[in-house]
């Protein structure tokens, strides 16, 4: 699947989409509803002042005491004090509402953070077990922009806009309580006219997911151009490309402006619109309240409570529908983190996979055909046996299919049909882990990981002895290099190892598929990239390395080539000649002849053979 082609098509499932986060929600549950209760005091807590403007006004301003009864008994206070009263309780709430939004911060934050940490962990253990072919098809940007990126804007915002919601909306509900209690004939006014002011944030959702939706195209490629930069610095400096990855920098830049304003555009009415809606609304209150005040059906001070209730009640209305906005772009993100979930690798193990426990007789490719887009064919009819601890020399053109050939083993891609067998045994009916397990693979440019050589070696076999480490340092080359670095073995080589040259990343490889110890060696073009003389050093390290092990080897090395027990000659995805160097050598007009006279024989002139 090709991550940029992504729809989160359930978006507007909302039910669904929560039913999927929740398993994630769910361990943190008591936090996320401790959280939601101190919200609603929060927004509670917004009616206050509004109310405490009904007493002031109808007894402090107009010099009345409050007489009440309670329990058959009448009670008096003094207007006076009523006034010294209201301003000190105003106080109290106002230092007990930062208390809980302190708390509903805090409360806020902890879950939100842990549960976009669970859903991370878990897309990325989902991540590591994704196929090659997915790695091909999806660039690193669109990748972490998916799998770094949706959590964050889905999970952690789900809680935070979750509890905005809670704290605007039961803000909104105190003061409607307010209004009802100050003027039930204005609150029905007031609160249907606020009703109306909501519809525009209905008519937004689509367009939130549209732009959500490019917004993580364009971000992918963005973060895909920087990886680009930063790996391919040498290329872009040899090449004075920097004009160019600056204009398509820009270029993405400008797009995701284009895409965000186009946004706002279309949701930037919203506020105003829902402004002059509620401007009609505070219009006929006043009208209609100061008939009721006139006639006597209303008091000034309840007015006065009525009005500002209605004038606070903008702001958590309006945070309503700002929340609701960003809950749609959340529910998109959500759609897209799901996506991700149902997302599977095609190359599973079978329900009663065997395990592997190394080579007896031999690995035999039966009319094999592979291909990696349909009906394109890559290899056609292979059919080759390798005998235990046989070392076969795979040869060609460029693009014939010999890296496919060797990719195939470990199961980095499945044939397309025929079969490959381990001692008879289909290798699909194995474990994944154990066949990888028997088999150690060199490549042209080994990836070598932040970390140190020690760290980087012992990868190959994390269970190894010191003393096996010690042999896989000697017998891949590698003593007289980490004694020159200032901490030896335990030196930091950075990302990649690009502290160290071509040859010493290779024979850091070397040594982790040495310390593997695995019946099967697949080396991949292990020295076409490296100078001659660290060929020479590390051509010695492979030599240890391949001693009483069946080898596949893809090489370019005259001396490997005719090392090899066989060679096997590929072309244009065919298996087109087998044998010795000799035995090839004596086909007249053979590919292979040919190809040693175009290639391999200038290596044997150099070396005076």
């Amino acid at each position: 699947m090709k991550l940029v082609n992504t729809t989160a098509q359930n978006s507007f499932r909302y039910g669904w989409l929560l039913s999927r986060i929740f398993p994630f929600i769910k361990p943190f549950m008591g936090r996320v509803i401790l959280g939601f209760l101190v919200a609603i005091p929060v927004g509670a807590l917004d009616g206050v002042v509004a109310f405490a403007l009904k007493p002031y006004m109808d007894y402090v301003v107009g010099q009345k005491d409050l007489v009440f009864s309670l329990f058959h008994h009448t009670y008096t206070i003094p207007w006076g004090t009523i006034a010294l009263a209201i301003p000190f309780a105003v106080v109290l709430f106002a230092g007990v509402q930062g208390v809980l939004r302190y708390l509903n911060t805090y409360l806020t934050d902890w879950t939100s953070q842990k549960i976009t940490n669970t859903v991370k962990v878990a897309l990325f253990n989902r991540l590591v077990y994704m196929d090659t072919s997915f790695y091909d098809e999806n660039s690193s940007g669109v990748i972490i922009t998916r799998y770094l990126g949706d959590p964050d804007s889905a999970s952690s915002g789900i809680v935070n806009n979750i509890k905005s919601f809670i704290t605007s909306l039961f803000g909104a509900l105190s003061l409607i309580a307010v209004m009802l209690y100050s003027s039930w004939k204005l609150a029905v006014i007031g609160v249907v006219v606020l009703g109306i002011a909501f519809v525009p944030v209905a008519l937004i959702r689509k367009r939130v997911k549209a732009t959500s939706n490019k917004n993580m195209v364009i971000g992918g490629n963005i973060t895909t151009n920087f990886n680009e930069t930063y790996s391919g610095n040498k290329v872009m400096r040899a090449y004075c490309l920097e004009e160019r990855q600056k204009d398509i920098f820009q270029d993405q830049i400008w797009k995701a402006f284009s895409n965000n304003m186009s946004l706002t555009k279309r949701a930037g009415w919203m506020s105003p619109l829902m402004y002059l809606i509620a401007s009609f609304g505070i219009a006929i209150v006043l009208g209609y309240g100061t008939y009721l005040i006139t006639n006597g059906h209303m008091t000034a001070g309840s007015f006065a409570s009525f009005v500002t209730s209605l004038l606070l009640l903008y702001k958590p209305v309006k945070s309503l529908g700002n929340t609701l906005t960003g809950l749609q772009t959340i529910f998109v993100a959500m759609g897209r983190v799901f996506e991700l979930f149902d997302l599977n690798p095609e190359i599973l193990d079978k329900t009663n996979a065997v395990e592997m426990n190394g080579l007896n007789d031999n690995i035999s490719f039966n009319n094999v055909n592979f291909e990696y887009v349909k009906d394109q064919p890559v290899l056609k009819n292979i059919n080759l046996k390798i005998n235990k601890n046989e070392t076969i020399a795979l040869v060609g053109n460029s693009g014939g299919g010999k890296s496919t050939i060797v990719n195939l083993i470990p199961r980095f891609y499945d044939v397309t049909s025929g079969s490959i067998t381990i001692d008879g045994i289909d290798l699909r009916d194995f474990t994944m882990k154990s066949l990888r397990n028997n088999i150690a693979m060199v490549f042209q440019d080994n990836f070598l990981f932040s970390g140190t050589i020690r760290e980087n070696i012992m990868m190959g076999n994390p269970n190894a002895t010191e003393d096996e480490l010690k042999k896989a340092v000697e017998y891949a080359h590698l003593e007289e290099m980490i004694a020159d670095l200032p901490d030896g073995i335990d030196t930091y080589i950075g990302e990649r190892g690009t502290t160290l040259s071509g040859g010493q990343r290779q024979r850091v490889a070397i040594a982790r598929a040495m310390i593997k110890s695995t019946p099967i060696v697949i080396l991949d073009e292990a020295t076409s990239a490296l100078d001659n003389k660290s060929e020479a050093i590390v051509q010695k390290a492979l030599d240890n390395l391949i001693q009483n092990k069946t080898v596949f080897v893809i090489a370019h090395r005259l001396s490997t080539i005719k090392n090899a027990d066989r060679i096997a000659v590929i072309n244009e995805g065919e298996l087109v000649e087998l044998g010795t160097h000799d035995e090839l050598m004596n086909i007249p007009n053979g590919q292979y002849k040919t190809l040693y006279d175009m290639q391999f024989k200038k290596q044997e002139i150099s070396a005076g053979v």
